[in-house]
């Protein structure tokens, strides 16, 4: 071989060479973590789902069965009404000798959890949330297992993550891999699942999130393929899009499903505060919920249990028209009263029933009122399920990938986009909170749904340093500066901090006001210099850094300036960076996004004339 070529194929295997062992070393272990965790929420997506077939089985057929019955015919009779407040009052019981956090879906307060907890979840969390939704939704509980499995999920992952040391941010990479693995398992949406723990869990896209949560979501999809079996939750025949045609049909449900959102959204945390004024304790809040619903189930049966049978029949277009506006009507009015009342159980597969008749109910109405338009109801349906609860949530791109998921369809990507983001820009134009966050805001969490670059990852410290830095010798007097300042000179009295500077023009230390107050305080002599006062060997920035690398040198540190020094020679000062230069950089972000310019149908500027 010649020699010539060594130094080259060195090169190649170093660039082949991980950028930072460090790093990479972590994800390794997140991924690992993430794999556990994908795989025990699996399980217990499955382990849940089996609970409630039993719970329900026991309470409403009176033997033990693993499959999950369909409850719209039923023995009990009267009886019926008073299941559902039974089951109220034990999950009462067990919030209140518990914990609190199995009310509700279990989506907020895994939110909760990760903003000001850390996102640390006592273990009783993972073992009370499943089966109080057991128990719940076994008694005639009109939700889903999704919400509880991806709390419970979520749980999961954070005792992996309290268990072996992690930093925090590691932590609620571990809880979004619980709760997006949680989705993944029952629903059999693992795409889904990843884009619902970054749309509301997580608040970032980084691959030290998007690689764990894959890998999470992945296992436990095949965990759901394994043991519950392949395809999606919902099955859903051959349906026609036709976008074509469609388009003004789709707007017109997109408005509507807006709507909907806003009043089921409004309509629950109003049910939730008339529940508040009860001079009951909490612990029977759920059985009233309980027997409100049990009214409703009596003369309407179809709304008690989880109903994936009855999502399927609308996606299907198996049910007449007066029986979508009734589910439409009654499941969402069993939703309000019972998940108002605070007992514990999933909000997605009820507002999808929901939307999805509400879509079905469109279409058919539509097809009498105009001939000849033939719309498909499992198409409207679809798009409806997904709209609804899209608008409601804020989440919007994950449930255009969810539906698209369950259809496996690409004609179906167009409606959705088209009707879930109509949807969903009404929502937030009449709501500032989402359903998922509501509850937040009211305890004082403010959470930011939007993503978008941190400008100080953008700009380079030389775009916005000082570049005639108040640099001083470093061999002055500390007694001649104290004057000048005492005086308020005003060619000293700007700065905050001065760079030191020897003979040569080389950077050796900084001098800080608090410096020369300690100086001055510690009765330095006449004979002390600038830089005995000051601090030798200072942090320093470089012009080629961003302003986020700078910011989290002064953090690390406590420090509120750093000199600029060139890479090629760290003693030559080049500029100064100071606290206020990076909030001009996030000064001019404000600007572009508030002021307005002139474009080239107005009056032209006088910069462009």
């Amino acid at each position: 071989m010649n020699q010539d070529s060594k130094p080259s194929t060195r090169a190649f295997f170093r660039m082949l060479a991980p950028t930072s062992t460090t790093d990479g070393t972590r994800l390794f272990m997140l991924s690992v973590m993430a794999s556990v965790i994908g795989l025990v929420a699996g399980l217990a997506a499955f382990v849940l789902y089996k609970l409630i077939a039993i719970c329900t089985n026991v309470v409403f057929y009176h033997h033990i069965g693993f499959g999950l019955p369909n409850i719209e015919s039923n023995p009990l009779g009267l009886w019926i009404i008073l299941v559902p407040a039974a089951g109220g009052l034990i999950v009462g019981i067990m919030a209140k000798y518990g914990s609190t956090k199995i009310r509700g879906h279990g989506i907020p307060e895994a939110m909760e959890a990760i903003l000001i907890n850390k996102s640390r979840i006592a273990p009783r969390v993972a073992i009370l949330k499943p089966l109080s939704a057991a128990v719940a939704i076994g008694t005639g509980g009109p939700f889903g297992a999704e919400g509880p499995i991806i709390q419970t999920g979520g749980a999961l992952g954070s005792l992996v993550g309290q268990l072996i040391r992690v930093t925090a941010a590691e932590r609620k990479v571990l809880l979004g891999c619980g709760a997006a693995a949680g989705m993944a398992a029952t629903f059999s949406t693992p795409i889904a699942g990843v884009i619902f723990a970054i749309e509301l869990m997580l608040f970032e896209f980084r691959s030290r999130s998007f690689i764990p949560l894959v890998i999470a979501t992945t296992i436990a999809t095949t965990v759901h393929v394994m043991l519950i079996g392949p395809g999606p939750m919902f099955t859903v025949s051959q349906v026609t899009f036709d976008i074509g045609h469609g388009v003004p049909f789709y707007l017109l449900l997109g408005i509507i499903c807006g709507y909907v959102a806003i009043l089921i959204s409004r309509a629950l945390f109003w049910i939730e505060d008339l529940f508040e004024k009860l001079p009951l304790d909490q612990l029977w809040w759920p059985a009233i919920g309980g027997l409100g619903l049990g009214v409703i189930g009596y003369f309407f049966p179809r709304v008690l249990g989880v109903g994936y049978g009855t999502i399927s029949d609308i996606l299907n277009n198996n049910l007449p028209l007066a029986i979508l506006l009734a589910i439409f009507v009654f499941k969402t009015l069993a939703l309000l009263i019972s998940l108002g009342s605070g007992t514990s159980g999933g909000l997605l597969a009820p507002m999808f029933m929901g939307g999805a008749a509400l879509g079905g109910a469109f279409a058919v109405i539509v097809n009498h009122v105009v001939p000849g338009v033939h719309l498909d109801p499992r198409a409207y349906a679809l798009v409806g399920m997904a709209a609804v609860f899209a608008a409601a949530s804020r989440a919007t791109f994950t449930f255009i990938i969810f539906a698209f998921e369950i259809t496996r369809n690409y004609e179906s990507v167009l409606p959705l986009m088209l009707v879930c983001v109509i949807a969903s820009g009404l929502a937030q134009l009449y709501m500032r909170e989402s359903i998922m966050t509501e509850k937040l805001a009211r305890r004082g969490l403010r959470i930011h749904l939007e993503y978008e670059v941190d400008v100080l990852r953008q700009v380079k410290v030389a775009e916005v340093m000082d570049k005639n830095p108040p640099m001083l010798p470093a061999n002055a007097l500390l007694r001649e500066l104290a004057d000048k300042l005492s005086n308020y000179d005003p060619a000293v009295m700007k700065h905050e901090a001065y760079p030191l500077v020897d003979t040569d023009g080389k950077l050796v230390g900084i001098l800080t006001r608090g410096d020369i107050f300690r100086a001055i305080e510690n009765n330095a002599d006449e004979t002390t210099t600038l830089l005995a006062a000051g601090t030798r060997n200072p942090l320093v920035a470089y012009p080629d850094e961003t302003l986020h690398d700078a910011a989290e040198k002064m953090l690390r540190r406590g420090v509120g300036r750093l000199p600029v020094v060139d890479v090629k020679d760290p003693n030559r000062l080049v500029g100064y960076l100071g606290r206020t230069a990076i909030l001009d950089a996030r000064q001019r972000r404000l600007s572009d996004e508030t002021d307005m310019e002139t474009g080239w149908l107005g009056k032209p500027s006088r910069a462009g004339s």
